[in-house]
């Protein structure tokens, strides 16, 4: 995975389901122990802390790293990992911190023996590591080599779990106490229901998005309130949040695998779909726009096919597609044997008897659906727009064009199997039938019907009469 100065991002269009998905699951062999922590140093290389020590990976292979000989780690349990901006490797393990650059090993005795939950490099290059300790957590600022603490006299509790820097300059941390706005300004508190501040990163409207144990609450204005998911009727016991660069959001679950929402719509992706497990560790986007998502039982990568797929995910009610139309208003229409989709802003919409059931149109499609109802458009072959805007949509038993809304039945054409269509500026269109030769229609009205002329041939020369050849009485 050579560096590259560009950033890259996934289609923010696209579900879950439609990236190409790699899983490395730990029971294949692939890690020895859980991926707790993944970060990407400036030479390409991803890092892998697990429960057992840490792995460079390069997206094939996890070679073990050791350490320089006669060093060692604090402890082989990475918890956290974090790649700085001037290259150096942050390790927090389970027992105290260590950095990683130039082939030079520097440990932390400010925090030996203190599990690190949290590492953070804010906008001026101070590098900043949360505790969990007994009796009391700390929050430490690592500059030049000098460390200062914070927290020894209990405020932030047990300990430091999060930290994050929002675009305004705004340093919060995640404490057992409930959520601080560090800097700027002196340190203020703002008490939390939940002790266990999991994640933090920036919401909507300016507001902070929180990861609780108990769900996902929103911070504004110094209020915490529940933040309601669309289309998630059940309570969710979130583990990690993520935005992307084009701003969706990821959002790792305990239990139910990873949620992504983009433009207010909602997908899921879990062990059953392929994920290597349903509970999420971490997240992270690499240089080239990947998202990883490490799991109690691997590590997966999502990233964009070069064709995306769409499928019944997306609300494809058949797997049997007879045509395609892109529409002038940026929509896809398409033609399937049970009946007729439009797929537009990422949402499909169904036009036909068969799929009636189905349906979710907004009002103002109820009256194009009994039109078409009307034509039956329930096996749709060909599509065509013509220079006015109207879809025409061509059907085994029936013609309609769909024109401000709704459809209109064409009863002067029968339906059939439509091989091509053209039209020109003043509204003539012209169609060729496999059964009927070719029609000449001008708005609704049929000009002309041109037959085959082999058909002409056979009203012309009927079949003629068989006689038996074979000589009398034999």
């Amino acid at each position: 995975m050579a560096w590259c100065p560009s950033a890259f991002a996934l289609d923010p269009s696209l579900d879950i389901s439609q990236y190409a998905h790699t899983a490395w699951k730990t029971r294949e062999g692939f890690f020895n122990g859980a991926v707790q922590a993944i970060a990407q140093t400036s030479d390409g290389y991803l890092w892998l802390g697990t429960e057992f020590g840490l792995l460079r990976f390069d997206g094939v292979r996890s070679v073990p790293w050791q350490p320089p000989k006669g060093e060692q780690l604090p402890s082989s349990n990475i918890l956290n990992l974090l790649a700085a901006r001037d290259g150096t490797l942050w390790i927090g393990t389970r027992q105290g911190l260590a950095s990683w650059n130039d082939d030079k090993l520097i440990l932390y005795p400010e925090l030996a023996g203190q599990a690190i939950f949290a590492l953070l490099e804010d906008r001026e290059g101070t590098v900043w590591a949360g505790t969990w300790t007994t009796p009391t957590g700390r929050l430490c600022a690592i500059q030049s080599g000098r460390v200062r603490c914070h927290g020894e006299d209990g405020s932030l509790g047990q300990a430091v779990l999060s930290l994050y820097e929002d675009n305004g300059g705004n340093f919060w941390v995640g404490a057992a106490t409930g959520l601080w706005r560090w800097k700027p300004g002196p340190p203020k508190l703002y008490p939390m229901p939940d002790p266990e501040i999991r994640q933090l990163i920036e919401g909507d409207n300016g507001a902070l998005l929180i990861s609780m144990h108990g769900g996902l609450r929103q911070f504004l204005d110094g209020k915490a309130e529940i933040y309601s998911l669309p289309d998630i009727p059940l309570q969710i016991k979130p583990t990690r949040l993520f935005r992307d660069r084009d701003g969706g959001l990821w959002i790792g679950t305990q239990d139910r695998g990873l949620l992504h929402i983009n433009q207010g719509r909602l997908d899921v992706f879990g062990q059953a779909d392929g994920l290597s497990g349903d509970s999420i560790v971490r997240l992270f986007q690499d240089r080239e726009g990947n998202v990883w998502v490490t799991t109690a039982n691997g590590v997966d990568r999502f990233r964009e096919f070069s064709v995306p797929t769409i499928s019944a995910k997306q609300g494809l009610s058949v797997a049997t597609v007879w045509s395609v139309l892109s529409a002038k208003d940026g929509s896809v229409w398409l033609g399937t044997s049970g009946g007729l989709m439009r797929w537009n802003n990422g949402q499909f919409t169904a036009y036909g008897k068969r799929d009636d059931r189905q349906l979710t149109d907004p009002p103002e499609i109820s009256v194009a659906r009994k039109a078409a109802d009307t034509a039956l458009l329930d096996d749709v072959g060909s599509l065509f727009q013509d220079d006015h805007g109207r879809i025409w949509v061509f059907a085994s038993r029936g013609v309609a064009y769909f024109e401000n809304g709704r459809f209109t039945p064409v009863t002067s054409v029968p339906g059939g199997n439509v091989h091509s269509v053209a039209g020109d500026k003043e509204g003539n269109l012209w169609i060729s039938d496999q059964d009927s030769g070719l029609y000449h229609l001008l708005g609704q009205n049929l000009i002309e019907r041109i037959r085959r002329s082999e058909d002409i041939l056979q009203e012309s020369n009927p079949d003629p009469v068989t006689t038996d050849p074979s000589p009398e009485g034999e």
